[in-house]
């Protein structure tokens, strides 16, 4: 393998995000993850688990500078703690969109914020923001889900081009559905209209029933193993499978309506 690397992970605790990290860990490179409390979750896996926040500015450079302060370097940032979100677009109220922009979004940017200057300072570095297939086409009754992960998308390919002077990579993963709790933890809202209830209801359904072939974790893990062995990483790397790929394909090539449409048809 490569030369084992420093590898900050934020919210990995559970889902993608532990998979990632206990893979890793396993392969030799020196892993932290991070948790709004990582005391609830001691012996929770292969690596340790420090306090961060990714909403709060001070939580955030506090838990940067503890890994740095405990190893000298930062080589690489998963960006991956997030929130899901369902409801149809006019029932999320502005608060709600705002805490999920500021999770999805603001959060990841923090963390680059913070860890950029070492990286700098390295000469060299590796960011991996973890986005969503979600992100290349609006998904009814996840509207902001889908744009939050849009906009760390464009958010990256940004940053890529401005930091890739100081010898710091900056790339996105977009997975599918992977067999994680993150459909618990959506965020929903108090009331749904009445006019959008057997819409959102009837999408429920097909949502509830296709997480059923959610896949393994560990295959998104293989991918950031592979890509941190990598000289000359990719700028995107799409894990899914079956109709997920498909469909960033149709939707680059078919007329708009008619890909409207087709998703349409799919959630009815």
């Amino acid at each position: 393998m490569s030369t084992p690397k420093v590898v900050l992970i934020t919210g990995a605790s559970s889902g993608l995000g532990k998979s990632i990290g206990n893979r890793l860990a396993r392969t030799g490179h020196t892993v932290f993850g991070t948790s709004r409390q990582p005391q609830l979750n001691e012996g929770h896996g292969a690596f340790p688990l420090i306090a961060m926040d990714v909403t709060s500015d001070t939580s955030v450079q506090e838990a940067v500078a503890e890994v740095i302060k405990r190893t000298g370097r930062l080589d690489v940032v998963i960006n991956n703690a997030g929130l899901g979100i369902q409801g149809p677009a006019e029932d999320i109220t502005a608060e709600l969109a705002h805490r999920l922009l500021d999770t999805n979004v603001i959060g990841p940017h923090r963390v680059c914020r913070a860890s950029l200057p070492q990286m700098r300072k390295q000469g060299k570095g590796l960011i991996i923001n973890i986005t969503s297939v979600a992100g290349n086409f609006g998904l009814p009754y996840r509207s902001f889900y889908s744009a939050s992960k849009a906009a760390l998308e464009r958010y990256t390919e940004a940053l890529s081009t401005e930091v890739d002077r100081f010898g710091v990579k900056v790339l996105t993963i977009q997975p599918g559905e992977f067999n994680t709790n993150i459909a618990a933890a959506r965020l929903r809202p108090e009331v749904i209209s009445e006019a959008n209830k057997p819409g959102y209801e009837k999408a429920m359904e097909v949502l509830g029933g296709s997480m059923h072939y959610s896949r393994d974790p560990d295959e998104l893990a293989q991918v950031v193993e592979k890509i941190i062995r990598s000289r000359s990483p990719k700028t995107t790397y799409i894990v899914a499978q079956g109709v997920q790929r498909l469909s960033i394909v149709l939707k680059k090539i078919l007329p708009g309506r008619m890909f409207q449409r087709m998703v349409r048809k799919h959630y009815e």
